[in-house]
């Protein structure tokens, strides 16, 4: 514990240098509102559509996104769990929080992991877009540590197991099918 709390420390720094432009109103309500589509609105209704752009072989993908979904929802829960690691507005008060946080503890970032992990899943069936969710998804990263929501470090790490999550539903399917 006393080593997360030194990190914490570490890392406080790079928050409040993110932090500084949710001071600013129009700002702060962008990423607001991406955070809040971040947390599962975009992904949920993308994947729904998906079989209405492409038909119905577009199942195959919105089921292998969902089942990435769900992995990672599992995996999010026991980290966050077994971490307990503060939120940065929570360690230090010169973080400015605006945006209410869906659980308690930061680590990792379930947006990011969520995001990169179905990107990864939606790009190797469908590259055109790479337009759409690429910056989108880096824009639910930014947003959660802009918000005061999470540590650079929960974001990075968010990232690292959305892809190697969705990286590895690659080889289950492929041994499966």
């Amino acid at each position: 514990m006393k080593r997360l709390h030194q990190l914490n420390d570490r890392e406080i720094p790079l928050c409040l240098l993110f932090n500084r432009i949710n001071h600013l109103k129009p700002i702060s309500l962008f990423f607001a509102a991406i955070s809040r589509l971040g947390n599962g609105v975009f992904w949920y209704v993308l994947m729904l559509m998906l079989p209405l752009i492409y038909g119905l072989e577009a199942l195959r993908v919105s089921a292998h996104m969902a089942l990435v979904g769900l992995a990672a929802l599992l995996i999010y829960k026991w980290l966050k769990t077994s971490t307990e690691r503060v939120r940065p507005y929570s360690h230090s008060d010169t973080i400015f929080q605006n945006v209410a946080a869906l659980d308690q503890f930061s680590f990792p970032s379930g947006h990011t992991l969520h995001a990169v992990g179905f990107s990864w899943v939606l790009l190797h069936y469908y590259p055109e877009w790479y337009v759409l969710v690429v910056p989108f998804t880096v824009l639910v990263a930014l947003s959660r540590v802009i918000l005061g929501l999470h540590y650079p470090s929960d974001v990075l790490i968010g990232a690292f197991l959305g892809a190697g999550l969705a990286q590895g539903s690659f080889c289950v399917l492929s041994c499966l099918l």
